[in-house]
């Protein structure tokens, strides 16, 4: 669950304030076909600097992050194993997965045993997970792992995480194809926006947790992908504050919103599993219900599904939910 990735998240933003179910029985899911021309061999170079060298495309890929799982769906590779595939489906709805699709375990902590006994061609995993996953599936499988995040250009760092992925599974042309849409909905994005005379208007996006009475938001800063997206469009993202180099995502707590206090934005948060602090958490908070954003209704819960951190197809109906907004 995103649970993992919040608490690691907001360690590592703390320190830096301081100093982001069983398996079906069903089928295995399909393998696809690769691109007419890529049949023969294929290397490709992954975010380490390693050159992965595969007889053929990769057919059946096991996903270990749901960004990357994403891609694979949109790629027309519907991958034979995922870390947890549940939770997948509670936070992203761009790319389903099929009911066949079997659970290797968590994020944070995939089954070799799991994966192994897929007999992929291929791991797809994202550097945050580390080395120690890496050493031990490559005695067996090849592991492509991309770079996952990079705050200082996180839109050209997944076109090129796609890009890697699409190469080593043989479907460059879906890629192109998924990179063009991506920007043909950007550029229709940032004309309606325009249009509607909301250029250089500002947003915040922030998702948060409760544990016991404290509140916690983490802040997406200008490196966030999602942020990227909104500036993308010709907005401005209001939230200057300190964030880490890989994920553009800081710490804060409901006091620390006052920065926001009399600056006209809109306010964007993430829910999707039903913890949502904001309306529930913060409804008692004198603070929370001073903040303009909130007395001027500008508070917007994004539709369940949509993933923070994930590709072209995600970062589309993020794409959707700006200009739903400010070209209304």
């Amino acid at each position: 669950m995103l649970r993992n990735r919040l608490t690691l998240l907001a360690a590592a933003a703390t320190a830096l304030l301081i100093a982001g179910c069983g398996t079906t029985e069903a089928p295995a899911a399909t393998a696809p076909t690769p691109d007419a021309a890529a049949t023969g061999p294929v290397t490709v170079t992954d975010s380490r600097g390693k050159t992965i060298t595969l007889k053929s495309p990769a057919r059946k890929v096991v996903g270990l992050e749901w960004g990357e799982v994403e891609m694979l769906v949109g790629l027309g590779v519907m991958p034979v194993g995922a870390a947890d595939p549940k939770g997948y489906a509670t936070w992203v709805t761009a790319a389903p997965l099929d009911p066949g699709v079997k659970d290797v375990g968590t994020r944070g902590e995939p089954s070799v045993d799991a994966i192994v006994a897929l007999q992929p061609d291929l791991v797809v995993m994202a550097a945050e997970r580390g080395s120690t996953v890496v050493t031990q599936l490559e005695k067996y499988v090849p592991v492509l792992v991309t770079k996952g995040s990079d705050a200082t250009d996180n839109i050209k760092r997944m076109r090129s995480d796609l890009t890697m992925i699409a190469t080593a599974t043989g479907r460059t042309a879906q890629a192109d194809k998924l990179l063009a849409d991506f920007d043909t909905a950007l550029a229709d994005g940032r004309r309606k926006i325009a249009d509607a005379g909301a250029a250089g208007r500002q947003f915040a996006i922030a998702d948060g947790w409760k544990q016991g009475s404290t509140v916690s938001i983490r802040m997406f800063g200008q490196g966030a992908l999602v942020s990227q997206l909104g500036i993308q469009l010709g907005l401005k993202n209001a939230w200057t504050g300190k964030t880490d180099e890989m994920w553009g995502l800081g710490q804060t707590d409901v006091e620390g919103l006052s920065v926001l206090k009399g600056q006209d934005l809109h306010f964007f948060y993430n829910a999707s599993d039903g913890e949502d602090v904001f309306a529930d958490g913060l409804a008692g908070n004198a603070i929370w219900r001073a903040l303009p954003f909130v007395q001027q209704n500008k508070l917007h819960k994004m539709p369940n599904g949509i993933w923070t951190f994930g590709g072209p197809l995600s970062g589309k109906q993020y794409v959707d939910q700006f200009v739903k907004v400010y070209a209304a």
